[in-house]
């Protein structure tokens, strides 16, 4: 199955489809092959903990749940608005390397892995 995501980890999102429409935050985790990521502050859900050494009480946690990636866009990194993402590889010298850039400014965004 096809699991390329243009959205990664550390992204900053807005959420443009939902209960939490409107809603900003950072990417936490992607899950590539569901399609789906979790948004710090956004989607949270009730789980139900079973008591253990470190938790002996047990509980209700609530936490963020993951959302499709089709309800998110990208921030633009120069003016703050929701834009597409597109890719290009980039040719320097022998090099070769893909990057994904902003459609509304045409602006890089820039992986933190790299």
């Amino acid at each position: 199955m096809f699991t390329h995501l243009k959205i990664k980890k550390n992204d900053m999102v807005v959420v443009i489809a939902g209960n939490d429409r409107g809603k900003r935050g950072k990417v936490l985790k992607v899950f590539p092959e569901k399609r789906r990521i979790v948004v710090e502050g956004v989607n949270f859900v009730k789980k139900h903990q079973r008591p253990t050494q470190t938790r002996p009480q047990g509980g209700i946690v609530t936490r963020e749940g993951s959302i499709h990636v089709s309800n998110v866009m990208l921030i633009d990194p120069k003016s703050g608005e929701p834009t597409r993402v597109g890719r290009k590889v980039l040719t320097g010298g022998d090099k070769r390397q893909r990057v994904r850039y902003a459609k509304v400014s045409n602006e890089m965004i820039h992986d933190e892995r790299r």
